[in-house]
């Protein structure tokens, strides 16, 4: 069984591109294209050599030395919250913009729900001196105010998404509307490993760099390049996607990704999409989706910008139907206790997405010299005032 994605843009039944008209020529353009370019030395030198100078890579794999003593396991954090801008999401908007160089496109579109991806993009534009539109979510633009700073500072026009649940969806909507009227000069730079294929592949191409790493470093540290278990959290999944790239092969490490359950599963605010959703088609891609019986989607809710988002990618979809990962999930309050417990005995505060993969260590039984290895997929800088709202005196 292969876990990659097939010659039609599929894994197993979940992918594809479900793509108005007007933007075929586009998809086809890039499908066309991008293996091409990612396999050009000319994209291989200027990738790695902006990962290494400017993002900051490799990020280190930190033994969580007090975390490993309280939960009885040998605890590695890889610390994608070091990148520069705070997050893993510039490891792809640095391989897209220089795709979009390549094939000739000026005007950046983007969408964004935590806001990191936004930051991430309009870093990359402000870098290559593109002109840079962000659409985020109403609610995510308050919720998330110290990023929509930062995507101003760096000259990106933020538009606010105001239908529906004012999140990440909307987002994404208008985004889309924004390309179906503007095919010819713009690149749609996606944040996750969604969307119309080649997107999720080629997504977590750029964020396979995460795993590429995890194997050297544990190599080194350890002295055998797998662990028993790597732990990511999961909204769209572009961080899972890119931690677990290089292990989809190795059966013998359980792959946990971890989802937002918000106020619980079944409470109706919840974006648990493996354990609610059904098959469908969401922003271009046939995967798993947060439904009601007439197909209409489902509005999902976290405390967590980043995750709260009614699908998860098809590479995901399909790792969860062949079993390939164990799906979890976190709720709010499990987080939220996660994330104070990490900044209190390891100095480190996670941002909110990251700390539900934290947040299902109390609920797993580990062996002595099991090894696991959880994403930090982001820093919590961003999330400070909801840490600080929810923080209560002890």
């Amino acid at each position: 069984m292969s876990y990659f994605v097939d010659k039609d843009g599929y894994y197993g039944k979940f992918g594809g591109a479900f793509i108005p008209e007007l933007l075929y020529p586009n998809v086809k353009e890039l499908e066309g294209n991008y293996l091409k370019i990612l396999a050009s030395e000319s994209f291989k030198k200027e990738f790695k050599d902006l990962l290494d100078n400017y993002v900051g890579r490799p990020t280190p794999l930190y033994l969580a030395k007090r975390l490993s003593e309280k939960y009885g396991a040998t605890i590695y954090l890889k610390r994608e919250d070091l990148c520069h801008t705070g997050a893993h999401k510039v490891n792809n908007t640095i391989g897209q913009i220089l795709v979009a160089k390549h094939l000739g496109k000026k005007r950046i579109i983007a969408e964004t729900g935590a806001g990191q991806h936004g930051v991430a993009t309009a870093t990359v534009c402000a870098l290559m001196d593109l002109e840079c539109i962000v659409f985020m979510g109403e609610v995510d633009i308050k919720r998330q105010a110290p990023n929509v700073a930062r995507m101003k500072m760096l000259g990106a026009k933020v538009v606010p998404a105001t239908s529906g649940s004012k999140t990440l969806k909307d987002a994404t909507n208008e985004a889309i509307r924004d390309w179906i009227g503007n095919p010819e000069d713009t690149y749609y730079l996606i944040g996750s490993v969604v969307g119309p294929h080649p997107y999720p592949d080629m997504v977590a191409r750029l964020q396979s760099i995460i795993s590429k790493e995890i194997k050297e470093q544990l190599l080194v540290q350890t002295g055998n390049e797998n662990p028993d278990m790597i732990i990511a959290c999961v909204g769209g999944g572009s961080n899972a996607a890119g931690a677990f790239y290089h292990y989809l092969d190795e059966e013998s490490v359980d792959l946990i990704a971890v989802e937002a359950a918000g106020l619980g599963v079944y409470s109706g605010k919840s974006a648990a999409t493996s354990q609610l959703g059904e098959v469908g088609v969401l922003h271009g891609s046939k995967t798993i989706l947060m439904q009601d019986e007439y197909g209409q989607v489902i509005e999902p809710y976290s405390i967590s910008a980043g995750l709260d988002y009614p699908g998860i990618g098809p590479l995901h979809a399909y790792l969860h139907e062949s079993d390939r990962a164990k799906f979890m999930n976190a709720t709010d309050q499990e987080a939220l206790d996660a994330a104070y417990e990490l900044t209190k005995i390891e100095g480190i505060i996670p941002a909110l997405e990251s700390a539900h993969a934290l947040a299902v260590l109390p609920k797993m039984k580990f062996e002595k010299n099991q090894v696991v290895v959880i994403n930090l997929s982001g820093r919590g800088d961003k999330d400070l005032e909801t840490y600080i709202t929810n923080l209560k005196d002890e």
